[in-house]
């Protein structure tokens, strides 16, 4: 997703003249918190909307000072467990001269001011910080200014003799001072800066400092509210049983006059592809939609995305593996052919990775409202809200300005929260509510949460190496084969590779002077979608791993070979020396611990979302499995805004990772996936998570992303660490798959 085409805003306004009521969320036209809700005519809020405006410029509709001088502020990224609301105070508070902890921050409703990633609005691709860090400040500077401005109209001095401290404007000539929340009003109503000073960054005093998370207070006491706490007057709760297979109809109701009689039943109803019912409690609706006898209808021919009767997962990944040909070229340098010919020896590899599904805590739910004056009001969890309303206009049949998006913080990311379609709630609840007259929270159990995930795709990937007489690599040819998410979502041309396919395996930065990157696109049966760290999380495991092939098949040390082969890149190879460092100094292995285990270490690059990652992690054999006991990770994202924030991340990545690599996979079988909990489907327990330790390099470089780029070194250095214990390459994940008992001593 490192080069994802963003879709743009969808705005319009209301088609007749008349009182519009717009809520605190939705009021954008006042600074000041004395002002939370407002009354307007639909005719003026339809010259504001019409009004041109550049995204992140209007002070108005991301900042609120309150009358006590806190900060209310509306973030156009939303958050999901990553820090983004922590981060946009500090950048914002940075420039304003407000202490971060004294900011409140919620998601911001959709709106042009909050197209800030391309001109779309979008939460992912670890891009939130980096696309929006210099506008956030000028956007801080410009409310300071204008604050300036208010203060020194009311003391009667020029501004140039006004300065602030945080939440005040100080005259110290005077000795007088004025807070912040005293002039919020006149401060909103004096025109937006054009040109605004920045602090300089040996000012700093927020920014690149570890400020403490301003969500986790009330994450930590139940406070927090996700889309699955709210909570309307009047409304029904609603589950959802699904088609045991994507495109399958209900048919016959076997019970249906038994379900209606079950207690707290409000109404049953059939929806395209599953069977619902309403209740006046969620469980009581579950257990009614589980006790529904329902007859699946065969898919009608031509039914998109319809899941074939007889797929599997292991047929698929055998038909990836065995698809010809040598794909569409995406990146070529030198004569990668050429090269392989003349090579003194020749490497080949084929690598796979199974589907993944995102697994997060917040099963997926909506809460939908049908308001009296006709328009539709919607808490969903969403990485996107202008996509989600265009969308949920269409099955609304509103238009867009109609629909209202609230967007809770997620109580998981990993991009889940993206526009699936058939893999979200939200289409049910507003059938369901507009069919009942009534609001409706619909919550997926866990089970219909596992039937309808996105998934990571399925992929493979065939390499060719070709060494010298040195054993060092002068060739490299890889063909991916499969299915990308980007493509699957924002269109795709024939002739062209899907980016998020390769990413991960083109542009890395090892010197091996000839290079092919090309796709074999085959179609995905299952409903693909992005995933923590996206091409990056499968790809750099393939790349990195048949790197560590090649190093052993030209009699080369892993680690000093990627030193080597990283003499023109002084960035990654400091890196890669302080990965090392960091972990005590290289090596190998295996060796002995302390406790008498036989270890390994392996390692790996990344450079993911615009950071730079190494990581090296050890291992030993225990039980016929892995036992991953340190990982050591230094990230470089060229310049940082917490560093605590960017410690937790790769922390939360490595474990993503790790799970991924030792335990994670999808199994399909006769067109259904197998495991429907977390009992089929294991993920890392806390036991089997590693001692990690973390190194930031701050080299300059412009700013990367921090959310996804930890996750992808950790798949290939603990396999390349595992096939120094177990003396054979390991081409394919979960490492639980493979049976290694005898091969611990």
């Amino acid at each position: 997703m490192n080069n994802m085409t963003l879709i743009g805003n969808r705005w319009s306004t209301p088609r007749e003249d008349g009182p519009l009521n717009i809520s605190r969320r939705g009021f954008l036209g006042a600074a000041a918190a004395l002002v939370l809700s407002v009354t307007v005519p639909v005719g003026r809020a339809r010259a504001q909307a019409a009004a041109p405006v550049a995204p992140g410029t209007r002070v108005s509709a991301f900042l609120e000072i309150r009358p006590d001088s806190t900060v209310l502020f509306r973030s156009a990224f939303i958050e999901g467990g990553q820090g983004i609301f922590t981060a946009m105070a500090q950048i914002v508070g940075e420039e304003l001269d407000v202490d971060p902890v004294n900011f409140t921050v919620e998601g911001a409703p959709p709106g042009p001011d909050y197209l800030l990633t391309g001109g779309g609005r979008f939460t992912g691709g670890s891009m939130s910080v980096r696309l929006s860090y210099e506008t956030m400040r000028r956007l801080g500077a410009s409310a300071r200014q204008m604050l300036l401005q208010a203060a020194a109209s009311r003391l009667g001095v020029p501004t140039s003799e006004l300065s602030t401290e945080p939440g005040r404007v100080v005259h110290a000539a005077s000795g007088r001072a004025i807070p912040y929340g005293e002039i919020a009003d006149a401060a909103a109503d004096l025109p937006v800066p054009t040109d605004v000073m920045l602090r300089p960054r040996t000012d700093f005093r927020w920014i690149g400092r570890p400020v403490a998370r301003l969500d986790v207070h009330d994450k930590s006491t139940g406070k927090a509210l996700y889309s699955i706490d709210q909570k309307v007057d009047d409304m029904l709760h609603a589950a959802v049983q699904h088609s045991p297979r994507l495109g399958g109809e209900p048919g016959a109701l076997a019970n249906e006059a038994d379900v209606r009689r079950m207690p707290g039943v409000h109404s049953v109803h059939r929806l395209p592809g599953a069977v619902a019912v309403l209740a006046d409690s969620w469980w009581r609706a579950r257990r009614a939609v589980e006790t529904l006898l329902v007859t699946w209808t065969e898919p009608a021919a031509g039914t998109a995305h319809a899941m074939p009767a007889d797929f599997s997962s292991e047929a698929h990944t055998t038909k990836l593996k065995a698809t010809p040909g040598e794909g569409v070229v995406f990146e070529t340098v030198g004569d990668a052919a050429g090269a392989m010919r003349g090579a003194q020896l020749a490497v080949e590899a084929t690598y796979g990775a199974p589907y993944l599904v995102h697994g997060q805590l917040e099963p997926p739910s909506a809460l939908a409202r049908w308001n009296a004056d006709g328009t539709l009001e919607l808490w969903i969890p969403n990485q996107a809200p202008e996509m989600f309303q265009a969308d949920a206009a269409k099955v609304a049949g509103v238009d867009p300005d109609r629909i209202i998006i609230h967007s809770p913080m997620l109580g998981g990311f990993f991009g889940r929260h993206f526009l699936y379609r058939t893999a979200n709630p939200y289409p049910q609840a507003i059938l369901l509510a507009k069919a009942a007259g009534r609001p409706v929270k619909l919550i997926w159990s866990r089970e219909e949460e596992f039937l309808r995930d996105a998934l990571r795709p399925m992929g493979a990937v065939r390499f060719r190496a070709g060494l010298d007489a040195d054993g060092l690599p002068v060739a490299l040819d890889a063909v991916a084969v499969g299915e990308g998410p980007t493509g699957r979502w924002f269109g795709r041309q024939a002739d062209k590779v899907d980016s998020s396919a390769v990413e991960g395996i083109a542009g890395k930065i090892y010197a091996i002077p000839n290079r092919r990157v090309a796709q074999i696109h085959v179609d995905d049966p299952a409903i693909i979608g992005f995933w923590r760290s996206v091409g990056h999380s499968m790809n750099d495991f393939f790349y990195e791993t048949f790197f560590d092939e090649m190093a052993d098949a030209g009699k080369q040390d892993p680690y000093e070979l990627r030193h080597r082969l990283l003499a023109d890149s002084p960035r990654h190879r400091n890196l890669l020396v302080a990965v090392a460092d960091l972990s005590g100094g290289w090596r190998r292995g295996p060796f002995t611990a302390e406790d008498g285990t036989r270890r390994a270490r392996g390692v790996a690059m990344a450079s993911p979302f615009g950071s730079e990652v190494a990581t090296i992690a050890e291992v030993s054999l225990r039980d016929g499995g892995v036992i991953v006991h340190d990982v050591w990770v230094a990230i470089d994202p060229g310049s940082i805004v917490n560093p605590a924030i960017i410690e937790a991340q790769v922390n939360s990545a490595v474990a993503l990772g790790l799970s991924s690599a030792l335990l994670e996979e999808v199994v399909y079988v006769d067109g259904m996936p197998q495991a429907r909990n977390f009992d089929g489907y294991p993920i890392l327990p806390p036991d089997r998570m590693p001692r990690v330790h973390v190194r930031i390099v701050e080299s300059g470089a412009p700013m990367g992303g921090i959310g996804e780029p930890g996750l992808p070194g950790v798949p290939p250095a603990v396999v390349n660490a595992a096939s120094v214990l177990t003396g054979q390459r390991i081409r394919s994940l979960p490492l639980s798959k493979l049976d290694l008992k005898g091969m611990e001593g």
